[in-house]
């Protein structure tokens, strides 16, 4: 039976000593580091540190473990977290009508390219219940007519909530999901929603942002991954990538490249949230590579 293997993440002020007590306290407790990244942040004074261990000694067991650790966080003001390394994260995809990011996931997951669990697809509209029945994944349909009303918005994002809690989501991913989340939806998914969206704005808002972007001659496509908050695409950034374009390219062209873009930005924003490699730093994101 292989040993178990953890991944701790941790913040507090950068202090003198800290590398040290954490890796002397897994020593101890019969842990061995398999490997372990750390950065200290001179703007914010905190100090960021991921550790992945495994437990070769198993006369102590993860909640001993865990509550052990406390202690030392607790002596030194750590934000901390201490997840099982082999556990698979459960996501919930949300999408709409543009699928491109919804099938490259899916195609990752079962390629075992991504080391999750998807437990259901959730859209406001029906074009992609085949694509999910034959991934076996559950599909819901709920619907947001233009101009709904704010009683049937919050009815629609109360059965997503349900969802999330029955289903025990660990992350929600708006793979083109083109609906605006509420405030409180946003609050209550606050550092467990990644949204991804074209890296023009505030330029080229809403239909076809790269017909406009073709109309201005842009030389460069972006896409941005990131946390999602009640301030509409300014949630801390995970990830981002460009690709250069040019003249020559029409604008199918460049949706076409945009759209590429968005599918790589967009799993490794996940991949690096499934693995534990993000940490917040205010509004800003610590990602161990």
């Amino acid at each position: 039976m292989p040993s178990p293997q953890f991944i701790l993440t941790l913040s507090c002020l950068d202090q003198r000593g800290i590398v040290q007590k954490v890796s002397g306290f897994l020593a101890e407790h019969g842990c061995n580091i398999i490997d372990s990244a750390q950065f200290g942040d001179a703007q914010s004074k905190l100090f960021f540190m991921r550790v992945h261990f495994v437990m070769e000694e198993l006369d102590i067991n993860s909640q001993s473990l865990r509550e052990r650790f406390s202690e030392l966080a607790q002596s030194m003001q750590m934000s901390w977290q201490l997840n099982d390394a082999t556990r698979k994260p459960r996501l919930l995809l949300m999408v709409s009508k543009i699928g491109h990011c919804l099938n490259d996931l899916l195609f990752r997951y079962r390629s075992g390219l991504l080391p999750v669990e998807i437990v259901a697809i959730v859209s406001n509209h029906t074009d992609f219940y085949q694509l999910a029945a034959s991934y076996n994944i559950p599909f819901h349909h709920l619907p947001l007519a233009a101009g709904a009303t704010p009683e049937a918005k919050r009815a629609q994002e109360e059965r997503v909530m349900e969802m999330i809690k029955v289903n025990e989501v660990d992350l929600v991913v708006l793979a083109r999901y083109m609906q605006i989340l509420s405030p409180a939806l946003c609050e209550a998914l606050r550092g467990k929603a990644i949204n991804i969206h074209h890296s023009f704005l505030p330029s080229f808002k809403g239909a076809k942002p790269y017909y406009q972007a073709h109309e201005r001659g842009v030389k460069l496509i972006g896409a941005t991954a990131h946390f999602v908050t009640g301030e509409l695409d300014e949630g801390p950034i995970i990830e981002q990538d460009v690709q250069r374009v040019d003249h020559a390219m029409d604008p199918e062209t460049l949706t076409a490249i945009g759209r590429d873009v968005e599918c790589v930005v967009l799993a490794r924003a996940v991949k690096w949230f499934v693995e534990h490699r993000i940490l917040l730093n205010g509004h800003k994101t610590i990602v161990f590579r």
